[in-house]
């Protein structure tokens, strides 16, 4: 559980095992405020020192920064300006949604960003479908209108740049998990967990302010690269909603890695996900489960060469019975 505002439970590294420690709070000193938005936002501008620029309807205020007011076609960012080198880290982000729209009235969204690029508007919750890195989205409209999900809605996605997010659909055919929650006109702040270490990806959410964590998303085989940037962005179409950030606190977190990892040139790892089957396959998949991969060149073989087998056996065994029927009948003459 973590523990908003206390110390880390360092635990020791067990070296038998992949992830040695649950989701926990960083320690003050191993807060990264290069790659940290905190109240009261200094160093949030457009100067050369400026370690956050923001972009469209923005507004930055002592208190929070808005990325949309709750007004229809809007679109803001903020980005940190500067790359992150880190191998193991975990982001905590203090946000909240609220608007003047009832139930199903209201919209679109918000996303946090681990990308390549940086200040990339698009149609994605204000920035761009086709990103390399990371992506969590924080979906208040179903688009897709399925019955078997309700939103508010938290997905991930991984992209090498080659699958679109499709927003018509939620996201679905490229997620790699997700949860409903209800954080919208809370009377309280709510908060998202990030954290990415030795291939892991784990998403948590304390919705009800009570240091109680819940498990969202957590999936390995997750390869993320250094040096990308952390954003956040949010859009409002004919719907809308304020999408409030308070804060984005990075921590680093102290993991071991094997010699072959540590001389890895981690800028040169593409983004991917290690799945036993593709995102891809679930496109118009209903259920938003993962469907059976399509038939390869392999498989339409060994399915002809079963039922070849399968058609000599039962030939066999006709003939067998055949002849056995015919000795009988020669019996009675």
């Amino acid at each position: 559980m973590i523990q908003k505002n206390k110390n880390i439970r360092h635990q020791k590294l067990n070296p038998f095992s992949s992830v040695y420690s649950d989701i926990t709070d960083g320690n003050a000193e191993h807060l990264k405020r290069e790659h940290s938005l905190i109240k009261p936002y200094q160093g949030v501008g457009t100067s050369p020192s400026s370690q956050w620029d923001f972009w469209g309807s923005t507004l930055v205020t002592s208190q929070y920064v808005r990325l949309t007011p709750d007004e229809r076609s809007k679109q803001g960012s903020i980005w940190n300006t500067v790359p992150c080198y880190l191998k193991d880290w975990e982001m905590h982000v203090q946000f909240k949604i609220h608007g003047s729209g009832k139930k199903n009235l209201h919209g679109d969204g918000f996303a946090i960003w681990y990308t390549k690029e940086r200040l990339h508007p698009g149609t994605v919750f204000g920035s761009s479908a086709n990103f390399l890195g990371l992506a969590m989205f924080i979906d208040t409209y179903p688009n897709d209108e399925a019955p078997d999900r309700s939103f508010p809605y938290i997905s991930a996605m991984v992209n090498n740049g080659s699958l679109p997010y499709d927003h018509g659909k939620d996201g679905r055919s490229t997620e790699l998990g997700g949860c409903s929650v209800e954080i919208r006109n809370r009377d309280h702040d709510t908060y998202l967990a990030i954290r990415y270490s030795k291939g892991r990806l784990t998403i948590m959410v304390d919705v009800d302010d009570r240091n109680d964590w819940k498990e969202c998303i957590d999936i390995g085989g997750v390869r993320l690269p250094t040096g990308y940037y952390f954003g956040a962005s949010a859009a409002t179409g004919d719907l809308s909603d304020n999408h409030d950030i308070i804060s984005m606190k990075m921590y680093q977190l102290m993991v071991e890695h094997t010699p072959e990892e540590d001389n890895q040139d981690w800028t040169k790892i593409e983004p991917s996900v290690s799945l036993l089957k593709s995102p891809k396959d679930n496109i118009d998949d209903p259920t938003g489960n993962f469907r059976s991969t399509p038939l390869t060149g392999w498989k339409v073989f060994l399915l002809l060469l079963c039922a070849l087998l399968g058609i000599v056996v039962c030939a066999v065994v006709g003939a067998v019975v055949f002849q056995k029927r015919q000795e009988r009948n020669k019996r009675f003459y």
